[in-house]
């Protein structure tokens, strides 16, 4: 797997995944769950490679030569 996410792609996507899984504890009900949708950002920032991003053509990050 190619990295295609950069630094700051990186940085956005794991402040998004902890405001997404913090959903669990300030929302009540069978709703608050969706906030495990976070997990997913932080696990490709974490891994540096999206899915999304290689079906689309789209790297964030520089190329290295």
């Amino acid at each position: 797997m190619p990295v295609n996410v950069g630094s700051a792609d990186k940085v956005i996507r794991i402040v998004m995944g902890i405001v997404l899984l913090s959903l669990i504890y300030f929302l009540s009900g069978n709703i608050r769950w969706v906030g495990l949708i976070g997990i997913v950002p932080i696990m490709t920032a974490l891994v540096g490679w999206c899915p999304l991003y290689s079906l689309l053509g789209i790297r964030t990050c520089p190329m290295k030569k």
